[in-house]
């Protein structure tokens, strides 16, 4: 049965599907360009889960990290097995610009894993649930860039910390990960009730990457006004 989620999960004892999930929440691409669940690639899942640098809008908020973007859109980093850690505000154009580099590796050729952060942590607890942890961390692994989105967007599991440090230290130095967040990185180790295990996942991530950060106006605030203000002007 399919969660609230969006997290396939098995009922009456069945094993969970792992890796087959709606593209808002996760999606795992293939060498062949072509996803195992719709959506990101571009190839048949929805238009909004669709992204591309081209068109994204520099000028609405001039003090994002456009050239470090352009640069990790040239996927040097992924042959360099660099991490990169994008940190701002909602609605800055974080994920777009993850989810854009994701469809840009594909088309390249690297294999690529996406999850939304609570959708990667729910998955690794019944992934060890049903005994296929190791067969989960595989698929994982396999990817020569992994991107985590929207850390800290929701509130994690008690053992979250501990389950990132393991998964990230399985990738350290061996391939790539992007990750976007809302928090600054002073807040993880609160975030992750656990100071301990936040600074060594920050060393790992930032330690061979790149920080940028996104400061500005929401994107989806200025969506909404727009959309109020059509509505009142043709009502």
């Amino acid at each position: 049965m399919t969660g609230h989620s969006g997290i396939v999960t098995g009922d009456s004892g069945r094993k969970p599907k792992i890796g087959h999930l709606p593209a808002e929440s996760a999606v795992t691409f293939g060498r062949n360009g072509r996803s195992r669940s719709s959506g990101i690639s571009g190839h048949d899942g929805p238009e909004y889960a669709r992204k591309d640098l081209a068109a994204f809008d520099w000028t609405y908020n001039p003090k994002l990290p456009r050239r470090e973007i352009l640069e990790l859109a040239t996927l040097k980093f992924i042959e360099a097995r660099e991490g990169s850690l994008l940190i701002g505000q909602p609605g800055t154009g974080k994920s777009h610009c993850a989810k854009a580099i994701a469809q840009l590796a594909v088309q390249r050729g690297y294999r690529v894993f996406y999850r939304e952060a609570h959708v990667l942590l729910q998955e690794i607890h019944e992934a060890r649930e049903f005994g296929e942890l190791r067969k989960y961390r595989a698929q994982i692994n396999a990817a020569e860039l992994m991107v985590i989105d929207d850390l800290f967007l929701r509130k994690l599991p008690a053992n979250a910390g501990d389950e990132l440090a393991d998964l990230l230290m399985s990738r350290y130095e061996k391939s790539s990960l992007i990750i976007t967040s809302n928090r600054s990185v002073d807040d993880w180790g609160k975030l992750l009730g656990d100071v301990v295990v936040a600074a060594p996942l920050l060393d790992r991530i930032i330690h061979h990457g790149h920080l940028l950060k996104f400061e500005g106006k929401s994107w989806r605030m200025k969506e909404a006004a727009e959309r109020l203000a059509k509505r009142a002007a043709t009502a």
